[in-house]
């Protein structure tokens, strides 16, 4: 086991720089979007309703298929809900 640390679990996994942010915008909106859902206590087919994506595409959501969701359709579906996406650009460390 080596003695690196890591920030995250993307930072640790993926091969770059690039694909570990990605994965933090991905990871951070799926958490959103099912934060979302279980506060309004929707059921996958409202959800799915509101968010203009078929049933299946919630289950896959609500449990974590993150290699299943670009940032364009979590971006569409955040939007759809009604939620604010915002984006913080700063230097890395």
């Amino acid at each position: 086991m080596s003695g690196n640390r890591f920030t995250t679990i993307w930072d640790a996994t993926e091969d770059t720089p690039a694909e570990a942010a990605n994965m933090k915008l991905r990871s951070a909106l799926m958490t959103a979007l099912r934060d979302r859902i279980s506060a309004e206590a929707l059921t996958q087919s409202q959800a799915a309703d509101i968010l203009g994506v078929t049933q299946p595409r919630i289950s896959d959501l609500l449990r974590g298929k993150i290699d299943l969701f670009g940032l364009d359709t979590l971006v569409n579906m955040a939007t759809a809900a009604g939620m604010n996406v915002e984006l913080t650009i700063s230097k890395a460390a």
